[in-house]
């Protein structure tokens, strides 16, 4: 039988209706860092993908980078991502959501106590982060951020743990563990961020050690069959960049394969753009064979800039499941959709980040 889109699958534990994916969407809606019942609705309007990945969430106040953003590190948090799973869970659908350490892209009216963001080097990233100024989202300069202490580095391990524990507490059929797009977890990965001497600094393993860390702690406290983990090897998105992506990451994947994952989630070139980046190359069928050879199992989830032809490709290739982002945002029923080859929402740029209803839960479905 042929494989498409629309055929059943698995990822780890979960047992998922179709192989469409809803990627992590920041968009601001949470005042207070608290999950809302109108994110209930958004979610639920999108549950008829095989899997929903939330928007990142930060596992502690130190990981917030954005005005606005949820996070799952209160009770309070806890409690309104149970309206979100409970509503998606009625609708048929799975939802995990993804764990977020910002590290270095952060302002200090985001930290407690507006202390210095945290990174593995003080070395502030060239890009910017959102304030809510009267109501309006504004984009500023990230802060100088301050290089963590040896000592502090567990405790930011244990904040995954803990996240990963109230994520199931939430309700949510199992978490991604967000280690893309330069945030913390990258910004440890990459020389540009990297400039650390000890034990997290210098060769590849070191630069790693994080990393692996983290996903053994997350999959000890919930299981490897819940977790998944989200990769960008050579995206520049948030001032990240390596010296030499392919060894970097064969090494990040055998560490990788024995863990047990539910799946791993890779957006394929640059972040919200070009698949393929001139002076970045990178083989990413090659490191599927790697990971293969060292006994991983995972679910190989692609992203970036997909629609239905690529897509199927993509399925011919190996990939397991497709994530689809900002198609998402205009069109809920995409599963749908693409079923019957459009026609699609185009979405509204203006009310990407912040605001209510408009732009998030009132585009129409293909039935309206």
């Amino acid at each position: 039988m042929t494989t498409t889109l629309f055929s059943p699958t698995t990822a780890g534990s979960l047992s998922l209706s179709n192989r469409i994916v809803m990627a992590p969407l920041t968009r601001n809606r949470a005042p207070g860092a608290v999950p809302t019942p109108l994110m209930a609705t958004y979610y639920r309007q999108r549950a008829s993908a095989g899997l929903l990945i939330t928007e990142a969430t930060a596992i502690s106040h130190q990981g917030q980078g954005y005005a606005d953003v949820p996070g799952l590190y209160a009770p309070e948090q806890i409690a309104g991502w149970k309206r979100v799973t409970d509503a998606v869970h009625a609708a048929g659908g799975k939802i995990v959501t993804q764990l977020w350490h910002v590290g270095r892209v952060s302002h200090t009216e985001l930290q407690p106590g507006g202390g210095a963001p945290v990174a593995p080097s003080a070395i502030r990233a060239k890009t910017k982060t959102v304030l809510i100024k009267d109501g309006v989202p504004t984009f500023v300069e990230t802060s100088e951020p301050r290089a963590l202490e040896l000592a502090e580095i567990p405790g930011i391990v244990e904040d995954y743990r803990k996240a990963a524990l109230a994520a199931i507490e939430a309700g949510f059929d199992g978490v991604e563990i967000h280690a893309a797009n330069g945030y913390l977890i990258d910004q440890f990965l990459k020389t540009g961020s990297n400039q650390r001497t000890d034990a997290y600094g210098g060769g590849i393993e070191n630069r790693a050690r994080l990393l692996i860390e983290v996903v053994r702690a997350v999959t000890g406290a919930i299981g490897g069959g819940r977790t998944g983990i989200r990769l960008s090897p050579v995206t520049p998105a948030n001032d990240v960049v390596d010296a030499d992506p392919q060894p970097l990451f064969d090494h990040v994947m055998r560490q990788l394969a024995p863990l047990g994952l539910a799946y791993v989630h890779f957006i394929e070139g640059a972040t919200g753009g070009p698949r393929e980046i001139a002076d970045r190359p990178f083989d990413y069928a090659a490191l599927r064979t790697v990971y293969r050879a060292a006994g991983g199992t995972a679910a190989w989830m692609v992203n970036n800039g997909y629609d239905l032809p690529l897509a199927q490709t993509a399925l011919q290739d190996g990939a397991d499941l497709v994530a689809f982002g900002k198609t998402y945002i205009a069109n809920p029923d995409l599963v749908e959709r693409l079923k019957q080859g459009g026609p699609f929402n185009a979405p509204d740029r203006n009310t990407f980040y912040g605001g209510g209803e408009k732009g998030y839960t009132d585009y129409p479905a293909l039935a309206a």
